[in-house]
């Protein structure tokens, strides 16, 4: 014998009672609605062609509204990766980052330019402006000078990879810019040891300049740094070396006249040692 109980069909009332609830959920679900609510339909974006996100990025960027020119380039990538008008895109955007100041967006999107395209006519132009977004964000000498370093990468990468780039002229002028920053650094602490007598970190930091930045202005204070840091510490052949060289080098400089006088005054001159680091250094210094 079956233990189960029937199932009980509801009454009429009960009936009733289900429909009433079922026309009022809707009406209180609608209720508890706000103004506020995100409505999941406003994600779906609006597909737009390609090149008419293109053009209209180009007409954002030649008015001046770059937020909105990098918003239309953004979507033509977005919307249609790795089309003609995306590729285009891509290094627009990079420019208008850059003019807009986001350095680090245009480094990124002119890396990823050159990565993926590398041997189209504008590779060398998003070198470019991956090199000009460092070089905006060189700091004083006082201060770190890691965009100084890899202003100097990028612009000598654009030199040897694409030497015929109109591009190329600026990037040589950038990367002396860079490299006088770094000399400046090396100046600038070679001069705090000096200060402080710590003769010996200040003579590396200023054969750094001569050696490695010899075709910066700073070469001229360094070569005289030299020879005051050589006469303190005694090293007489050292001093009139660094002298000889900067009086071959700047005959006429102040530097020069003040680095003759200090000599003179513990009875020496200027004297080349022919077998001295600075004297083979000197014959790669650009004098005046």
């Amino acid at each position: 014998m079956s233990s189960k109980r029937p199932v009980r069909r509801p009454g009429p009332a009960r009936l009733r009672l289900l429909a009433a609830s079922a026309i009022v959920l809707p009406l209180v679900l609608t209720a508890c609605a706000s103004d506020d609510d995100i409505d999941l339909a406003t994600y779906v974006e609006d597909i737009q062609p390609a090149d008419t996100l293109y053009n209209q990025g180009l007409a954002n960027l030649n008015a001046g509204r770059m937020k909105e020119a990098i918003a239309k380039f953004d979507a033509v990538d977005r919307q249609h990766p790795y089309s003609e008008y995306a590729r285009k895109a891509m290094v627009m955007g990079a420019f208008a980052n850059y003019r807009q100041g986001n350095y680090q967006e245009a480094i990124n999107a002119g890396k990823r330019y050159v990565s993926l395209y590398p041997s189209t006519e504008d590779a060398a132009y998003a070198q470019y402006i991956v090199g000009l977004s460092y070089y905006r964000q060189i700091r004083d000498v006082t201060q770190d000078q890691a965009d100084a370093r890899k202003t100097i990468q990028t612009m000598e990468e654009l030199v040897t990879r694409w030497p015929e780039s109109e591009y190329v002229e600026d990037a040589q002028t950038k990367i002396r810019f860079a490299r006088d920053q770094l000399a400046g650094k090396e100046m600038q602490i070679g001069r705090y040891y000096l200060e402080r007598r710590e003769y010996i970190a200040a003579v590396k930091r200023f054969r750094v300049v001569v050696e490695s930045y010899s075709d910066t202005r700073h070469v001229e204070e360094a070569l005289a740094r030299l020879t005051e840091a050589y006469f303190a510490m005694g090293l007489a052949s050292e001093a009139q070396t660094a002298a000889a060289v900067l009086g071959h080098n700047y005959p006429d400089s102040q530097w020069y006249k003040d680095s003759y006088a200090l000599l003179q005054s513990g009875g020496l001159e200027p004297r080349e040692s022919k077998g001295s680091w600075l004297s083979q250094a000197g014959r790669a210094i650009i004098g005046g």
